[in-house]
């Protein structure tokens, strides 16, 4: 919507629902008048009520405050410069951001501590929602591994929250933080990503959570490119996508090469779903793939029942895959339960396992003769297997609909979020191996 526009709405301003500040509420600095009314209150902006849409409301919007959405399909793109405003749907499922295939985003986040909560985007041609510090990315170039930012320097949108989020049937990513730092994705679900349904991408040090959400019906479940330091992703439930989980190093993006991520406590499972986009390097049945990531931990993760390979390693090119720990995990039913591949000219260095449970792997006898720790030069073995054939897939605008997911606790009643500098990171020792229960019922994945 044009700023002419907009200004049309201001007249609203006076109508607001005003709200006191409570506990649950207050986003500011101790002290601060910042994103207070004169009388220091905050306000929630309720939409339809006080602003005919999303984007009239965000505008009004200033610091602490929270745009309340009520039930109805919004077909625009939220864009959110305001720091510390909070964007909520009153109900997860029945509230929704619809781009009907003509707009990029569903919101696109661009200032720090900003929460987005409780609502639904789909059918947007690039993200659902984006997070980010790049104005080229908010332009919206996108690649085939993420976005080509060119010269624009790295800048980082520092502090987010995505939280209770369905992003389902968008033609990129669902959940996309990239160039982001001291951020949280959590308790959300994504579905018919052709690219991945969450995507971490160039941060170094990220100070990032991936914690406790669903991803399904994607080319990739999750994905992070160029990210790690502080980057956790835990007790996350990755099934029924072309491939689980990459991490990788790309060129396409700034601060190579990824390494420095810790994944632990997920359901990878089952990633070879017919009924999804297909993946842009044709991967199929993967759980875990690591293509030139390095210094990165895997954790007590259950990975069954992929056809390919439930963990493998490679390299590109000139990028390889170094001293990457494989510890503590249970595979089965896996085609080749880890399999490490390189190019001979860039075959890995200390890869290892410790303490997994598992089947197969190539090549034969990883388990003893790679065993942690290995001496960080140590020449990684390499091995090759056949892989399954990836069948045709389908055009993301296709994939099923999801159903109905959890809400947003007290979603109406509470006040707006107040999100962290950086995020409280998790103690890995406290995560636990998912239950083999978790394959029948189809529940989500807990960390603790």
């Amino acid at each position: 919507m044009s700023r002419s526009a907009l200004r049309v709405v201001a007249a609203v301003l006076g109508a607001l629902t005003l709200v006191t500040g409570c506990s649950s509420g207050d986003g500011d600095d101790e002290g601060s008048d910042k994103g207070r009314r004169p009388d220091g209150t905050k306000v929630t902006i309720r939409v339809p009520g006080d602003a005919p849409t999303i984007s009239d409301a965000v505008s009004l919007a200033r610091s602490g405050d929270l745009v309340l959405v009520a039930p109805g399909v919004y077909h625009e793109s939220v864009r959110i410069d305001t720091a510390r405003v909070t964007l909520r749907g009153e109900s997860r499922d029945k509230v929704v951001i619809d781009g009907q295939l003509r707009r990029p985003n569903g919101v696109v986040v661009t200032a720090p501590g900003v929460a987005v909560e409780n609502l639904t985007v789909r059918k947007n041609t690039q993200n659902g929602v984006l997070v980010t510090g790049s104005a080229a990315a908010v332009a919206g170039l996108p690649g085939s591994g993420g976005y080509d930012t060119g010269d624009e320097p790295v800048s980082f949108l520092k502090s987010f929250v995505v939280s209770h989020v369905t992003a389902t049937r968008n033609g990129l990513y669902g959940i996309y933080a990239f160039s982001a730092q001291n951020g949280v994705i959590e308790h959300s679900y994504t579905s018919g990503a052709a690219d991945s349904g969450i995507y971490v991408g160039q941060c170094k040090p990220c100070r990032i959570v991936v914690r406790d959400n669903v991803s399904e019906l994607n080319a990739v479940g999750y994905e992070n490119t160029n990210a790690g330091g502080d980057l956790y992703v835990v007790g996350n439930r990755l099934t029924g996508n072309r491939v689980g989980l990459t991490t990788n190093s790309d060129h396409q993006e700034k601060l190579l090469p990824q390494r420095d991520a810790v994944v632990a406590g997920n359901l990878i499972a089952d990633n070879q779903q017919t009924g999804t986009p297909e993946q842009a390097d044709g991967g199929w049945g993967i759980g875990i793939g690591i293509d030139g990531g390095s210094d990165n931990r895997f954790i007590r993760n259950r990975i069954t029942g992929n056809t390919n390979a439930g963990l493998m390693i490679t390299a590109t090119a000139d990028l390889t895959a170094n001293r990457n720990r494989v510890t503590d995990n249970t595979f089965t039913a896996n085609g080749v339960d880890i399999g490490w591949t390189f190019p001979t000219a860039t075959r890995g260095q200390g890869n290892c396992l410790r303490g997994n449970e598992l089947r197969t792997t190539v090549p034969a006898g990883l388990a003893e003769s790679a065993s942690c720790p290995v001496p960080a030069k140590s020449p990684t073995p390499s091995g090759s297997w056949a892989s399954p054939k990836a069948p045709p897939g389908i055009a993301f605008t296709a994939v099923a609909a999801p159903r109905p997911q959890p809400q947003f606790p007290r979603a109406t009643t509470t006040g707006a979020t107040v999100v962290p500098d950086v995020p409280a990171l998790p103690d890995v020792a406290d995560i636990a191996l998912p239950s083999p229960s978790l394959l029948a019922t189809g529940a989500r994945v807990r960390t603790s």
